[in-house]
């Protein structure tokens, strides 16, 4: 297994990826998570976000999703745009649209969630996830991807 940075991210697959999230401590994670790296591994991790949904479970489903990552530098806050409409999905760093649904975490919870190390129902409802809107999408919107399990 490789180190937690970027370099190591562009190389690896979904499933390395959730196995090297479960394998850092959260401390790491928080540290490169807070420094120049950060952008470059949340672009990676949303860049792939369209190749791992699954149309199949979206069916009719038609929304636009915030994602809102804290901790940045200075305390600034990352948001990314997720469309999902006529079976597909596209995600912007550049949200222009307004959300159906918006949550906010810090980049520790976000790679827990999105490697499937986390069970995003109890992060929410221990305050780790804010979720403002359609709370039913929020509910279900992991299971629109294909989240490898570490």
């Amino acid at each position: 297994m490789t180190d937690f940075n970027p370099e190591s991210l562009s190389t690896i697959g979904p499933k390395e990826f959730a196995q090297l999230v479960k394998k850092t401590p959260d401390s790491q994670i928080a540290d490169v998570m807070g420094g120049d790296a950060r952008t470059k591994i949340l672009d990676e991790v949303f860049d792939r976000m369209p190749t791992l949904f699954r149309a199949e479970k979206a069916g009719s489903t038609q929304a636009v999703i915030h994602w809102n990552i804290s901790g940045g530098t200075g305390g600034a806050t990352d948001t990314y745009e997720t469309v999902i409409e006529n079976g597909a999905c596209t995600v912007t760093k550049e949200p222009v649209r307004d959300p159906k649904l918006s949550m906010t975490m810090d980049p520790v919870t976000f790679l827990k969630v999105v490697s499937g190390d986390g069970n995003p129902m109890m992060m929410f409802m221990t305050g780790k996830i804010k979720a403002k809107g359609d709370l039913g999408l929020a509910a279900n919107v992991a299971k629109l991807f294909d989240i490898p399990r570490a």
